[in-house]
């Protein structure tokens, strides 16, 4: 087999080896050390253990000897937000952080997602894999069968990937949704249906944010142990994939917070927002520190209110991870939460939840790929694959932080080093001179 490679492939000028990695290939965990990977247009054509005295001819050849190489992050739960420097500017930091699969969650009226997917699949423009859900659809979108019945029929005709709900919908007008989806091959996801038992919500491809079983559950509910069996139980056979997001509800949390607050725009992620941005979230027209800071909800301070909210999320979500829940990563993306970035940080608090690194990366890289309907080309390192890597100066496994540790990206076959990555973050800051 070797030598067929070298002997087929010596001439080809779009031949990458990868020589002497570590291998973290996702299908089991597992270390395959001292490995070499040969990737043609694109593609793992093989992995097979480093020979000093096989020598190939390629196109590049990169030196892995110490690093570990595995599948690309991916961002589950990403919004464009800001027009200026356009969604080019998000890519550059995502790409640099090793996000390679993006799912965009709603479509502004001044964007065009379908657009920039397909410019990426056709190649004109340079970006992760991207999917996208439809426009940002509330009750008032919503309000009779025959609202629904249209909405599904737009989200098929412009081709959206998904489409979601982020709010309480008529149950009649929620089950045609549904419906009418299936009828057409478009996915729903979204929030929980909060006034309807969790079966309903369950109907849904995916529930994004773990905080919405909070509003799910009642008080009592959340502390009963035997309620939250059953509940999790009824999750796990229902096969939905629940998207925590944790970072996003952990800055809001820090915004009603004096002291945290502080600390907010001293994150090394902040230099990387956009000025405006950053004296907005820094200021107290911070919309959660204007709206929540010193308010009483439901008799109690929002503060510690939240607080006991965000200690109950970590908690439940350990309990899914241990029941087999599938769970993917995404961060929300705004505000403080810098894209690329704060994909990482969702990492930590994942960690802190008390899942294992193994359990992490899988939710960012096998569990996406199998939702997505990609697990034939992405979400593993091993033949047949798309070469949507990252390679890291350290193992990832030990200690999930180690997911920074990044001294490259491919992305469809191409090789950014780590001079590469740093260019693509410098440019972001150019917006702001």
């Amino acid at each position: 087999m070797l030598g067929f490679i070298r002997g087929a492939h010596a001439q080809r000028n779009d031949t990458i080896l990868i020589e002497n990695v570590n291998v973290i290939p996702m299908n089991k965990e597992i270390v395959l050390n001292n490995q070499n990977i040969i990737i043609v247009s694109g593609k793992i054509i093989s992995i097979e253990p480093y020979k000093r005295e096989i020598n190939y001819t390629s196109h590049l050849v990169i030196d892995g000897t110490g690093k570990y190489v595995m599948p690309g992050f991916s961002e589950m739960h990403y919004h464009w937000r800001n027009k200026q420097g356009g969604i080019d500017r998000d890519f550059k930091l995502l790409i640099a952080n090793g996000v390679t699969t993006v799912r965009n969650m709603a479509e502004y009226d001044w964007q065009d997602h379908v657009a920039i997917r397909d410019s990426i699949s056709k190649g004109e423009k340079f970006g992760p894999n991207y999917y996208t859900a439809g426009p940002y659809l509330n009750s008032n979108d919503l309000k009779t069968i025959v609202d629904a019945i249209a909405v599904v029929k737009s989200h098929k005709v412009k081709g959206y990937d998904f489409l979601k709900l982020a709010d309480n919908l008529p149950k009649d007008v929620y089950l045609i949704i549904l419906e009418e989806s299936q009828k057409h091959h478009v996915s729903v996801i979204g929030h929980a249906q909060r006034e309807m038992p969790l079966e309903f919500s369950l109907r849904l491809k995916s529930i994004e944010h773990v905080e919405e079983f909070v509003y799910i559950f009642k008080d009592e509910q959340r502390n009963d142990a035997l309620f939250l069996k059953q509940a999790i139980e009824q999750i796990k056979v229902s096969g939905s994939t629940i998207v925590p997001t944790l970072v996003v509800f952990d800055m809001i949390v820090k915004s009603i917070d004096n002291q945290k607050f502080k600390t907010l725009n001293q994150n090394k992620s902040a230099q990387y927002m956009l000025l405006n941005d950053f004296n907005y979230w820094s200021s107290d027209e911070n919309p959660y520190r204007k709206n929540l800071k010193g308010k009483v909800i439901n008799g109690q301070d929002a503060l510690p209110l939240l607080e006991g909210y965000f200690k109950w999320m970590k908690t439940f979500i350990k309990m899914l991870a241990d029941a087999g829940v599938p769970l993917m990563t995404g961060s929300d993306t705004f505000g403080f939460v810098v894209p690329g970035f704060s994909l990482h940080e969702e990492f930590q608090f994942l960690q802190d939840c008390g899942l294992s690194s193994f359990q992490i990366l899988k939710a960012t890289t096998v569990t996406p790929a199998r939702y997505l309907n990609t697990i034939a080309t992405e979400g593993t390192v091993s033949e047949g694959k798309n070469a949507n890597l990252v390679l890291l100066n350290k193992n990832p496994l030990n200690d999930i932080e180690n997911t920074k540790a990044i001294e490259g990206v491919f992305l469809k076959g191409r090789w950014l080093d780590r001079i590469k990555l740093d260019s693509l973050l410098m440019e972001t800051k150019t917006l702001n001179k």
